[in-house]
């Protein structure tokens, strides 16, 4: 349960997007170090740890840390929203009191990165990697093509998210890609995996972020503004994206989502801001029906008709997402950094009046799921 947990300290990495300069390890770092000025601390104040991607032993020893609670847990892109819940759990549970959870990823120039590739005695690499997929432009098809068949969403109406994205992203200067694009230019983008144009797939980019966690009590303490962890939810469903009980629905966003805002109190017309995991463009789509903003088949119209756009009724992914912001591999530790920014009221296409702002990920092709509410203040 949640006593009152806030964020006190939010980083990215110093450099977004080619960083060839920079291992693995030393992004995870770097991301910590900015997030402990964020916070006005020091290494030394840190006695709990979470991180995905590199080992918890290894980074604990990287940064001289001898925590007294450490979380390695890796379920892909979300894990991060995972942290955080685990992290309120331990600090509510006194197992810690102030705790640094990292990302760190050389997605791009690949410097340090290990290995993701299913092993063979895997269920995957048993029963799914013998067809032939390559990686997830090729597996995320299944959900989408059954979704256009099963809901007559169209090419054009695909094609809207990311040309959305790019319009929020245009006005981020630590955007990736901020040119603006049409309809026209996605759809004749090449075609990397049908129904998927380039320019509805995720970025490849070098990064990361870290979060400082402790308890509400403490964080007026701090130099910048608290934000106040309300809900969490975390989920998962299966790692073979055939075996889904349905291509049109994920059941781990329909158990994360709405845990998070159960614990939290809130009704959707609550939310200020959303934050849904896009490495696809139709990740969001499925977000927006699973959390129950759109019923099925509308989310495509929903966007379509600019709701989630600047100056819609619920602006959505507003750094520009995974597919014209930031992409580095594991996505969701920068839509959690811009829901604090949001919340903060410092982000470069700052919502006006964001008192809660809803965070939703995706880890594997919807294997997973982590959702976190954050608030301006400790209750709502």
């Amino acid at each position: 349960m949640n006593k009152g947990v806030a964020v006190v300290g939010a980083s990215e990495t110093t450099e977004l997007g080619v960083i060839p300069n920079l291992s693995q390890q030393q992004l995870h770092a770097d991301a910590a170090l900015n997030a402990l000025e964020d916070a006005g601390l020091n290494i030394k104040d840190i006695d709990g740890l979470a991180t995905a991607g590199d080992r918890p032993t290894d980074l604990a020893y990287y940064l001289g840390i001898t925590p007294k609670w450490v979380d390695g847990t890796a379920v892909g892109g979300c894990s991060f929203m995972l942290h955080v819940r685990h992290a309120v759990a331990a600090i509510n549970s006194g197992h810690c009191e102030t705790v640094l959870i990292t990302h760190g990823e050389s997605g791009r120039s690949g410097v340090g990165r290990g290995g993701f590739a299913a092993a063979p005695s895997s269920l995957a690499g048993q029963f799914e990697m013998p067809f032939g997929p390559m990686g997830p432009t090729s597996l995320f098809t299944l959900p989408v093509l059954r979704y256009m068949k099963d809901y007559g969403m169209t090419h054009e109406q695909l094609a809207m998210v990311a040309v959305i994205q790019r319009e929020w992203a245009s006005k981020n200067p630590r955007a990736s890609q901020k040119e603006p694009i049409t309809v026209e230019d996605v759809l004749n983008s090449k075609m990397i995996a049908y129904p998927f144009h380039l320019l509805e797939c995720c970025l490849v980019t070098d990064g990361g972020g870290a979060l400082i966690l402790t308890k509400a009590e403490k964080a007026q303490d701090f130099p910048n503004k608290p934000v106040y962890i309300l809900g969490t939810g975390e989920s998962v469903e299966t790692p073979m994206i055939s075996q889904m009980q349905s291509l049109t629905s994920s059941r781990a966003f329909s158990v994360a989502g709405p845990e998070a805002m159960r614990e939290a109190k809130i009704s959707h017309d609550d939310v200020d801001h959303l934050m849904i995991y896009d490495a696809f463009a139709h990740l969001p789509i499925y977000g927006l029906e699973d959390l129950g903003f759109c019923e099925r088949g509308e989310a495509p119209s929903f966007i379509e008709e600019r709701n989630t756009a600047p100056g819609g009724r619920l602006p959505m992914n507003t750094n520009g997402g995974g597919l014209s912001y930031m992409h580095s591999g594991m996505y969701g530790m920068y839509a959690m950094q811009e829901s604090v920014r949001q919340v903060r009221g410092v982000a470069p296409a700052q919502v006006p009046d964001v008192d809660v702002s809803l965070c939703l990920g995706v880890g594997g092709m919807f294997g997973a799921s982590g959702c976190v509410v954050f608030s301006s203040e400790p209750s709502f």
